[in-house]
């Protein structure tokens, strides 16, 4: 697994796995609703209603915490095929709340609800 910042929005958490599964098995696990729901509770998401942006290589979720402050974000799933075979999995998870785009960074220390739970 990587994890590193985009380079487009710093605070966004990006992350990489390389499954051993076909990218057809693995774009079924995140877009149909009854094979997602064993991983993404609907309660979790803001909508249940995937945005596809690219069918069988992106798809993205709006999620919401459950706990104050409530926050939303956006979770981009992007599939490609990995070189050796399986699938390249990639999830870029941003802040959906633009009060909170431009806001000075909390202190790593704080104890407060900021860490989401898709990435």
């Amino acid at each position: 697994m990587n994890q590193t910042a985009s380079e487009d929005r710093p605070q966004d958490i990006v992350q990489e796995y390389e499954l051993d599964a076909p990218p057809e098995k693995v774009w079924r696990a995140i877009s149909i609703p009854e094979f997602r729901e064993q991983w993404l509770p609907g309660q979790a998401l803001a909508s249940t209603e995937p945005e596809v942006s690219a069918p069988a290589e992106e798809v993205r979720y709006r999620m919401r915490d459950d706990q104050p402050p409530f926050l939303e974000s956006l979770v981009t799933f992007q599939l490609r095929p990995a070189p050796g075979g399986g699938t390249v999995l990639r999830i870029i998870h941003a802040l959906a709340d633009a009060r909170l785009e431009h806001a000075a960074p909390s202190a790593a220390n704080d104890a407060g609800p900021f860490l989401m739970r898709a990435a």
